[in-house]
């Protein structure tokens, strides 16, 4: 039988809030030495990740998205919602404009097995652990993973 995540996530869990200002939670990041943090919502559920992915966006600035006027109209040739979602990211002020929404997230008794190929398909580093009612309980990351497959 497979470990669970439960015996390698971290368990004591930083989250942070969608309105505390980008420069704390960069501090944050800093200051402990970790990639991501899980943001909540006053309720405590999550509602989005912060990495250091969603970060890359004010360093790396927005390309302008491919367009071609025709016929005195603009033709976008990529959705221009997803440009705004990015100018948003790449502006943002706040963790909540500039995380990422929609987190794909598992429970304790998810296997090792199945954590890791969850990480792989979703081409994520770390994977929030949350319980029934999808409040945070822990943290598991491609790390631990490792740390896991070493023990072995």
């Amino acid at each position: 039988m497979s470990q669970t995540v439960a015996s390698w996530m971290t368990r004591d869990v930083l989250t942070v809030i969608p309105a505390m200002p980008l420069s704390e939670a960069v501090q944050l990041l800093v200051d402990r030495q970790i990639s991501g943090l899980p943001v909540v919502n006053d309720t405590g559920k999550l509602v989005g990740v912060l990495s250091e992915s969603d970060l890359m966006w004010r360093e790396k600035g927005l390309d302008e998205p491919p367009y071609m006027i025709f016929l005195g109209g603009v033709i976008f040739f990529q959705n221009p919602a997803t440009y705004d979602r990015n100018l948003h990211k790449t502006l943002g002020q706040t963790v909540g404009e500039v995380m990422t929404p929609h987190v794909v997230s598992i429970d304790a008794d998810t296997t090792l097995p199945e954590a890791a190929r969850i990480m792989h398909d979703k081409k994520i580093h770390r994977l929030p652990v949350v319980d029934k009612n999808h409040h945070p309980i822990g943290i598991i990351t491609q790390s631990d993973i490792v740390r896991a497959i070493a023990a072995v």
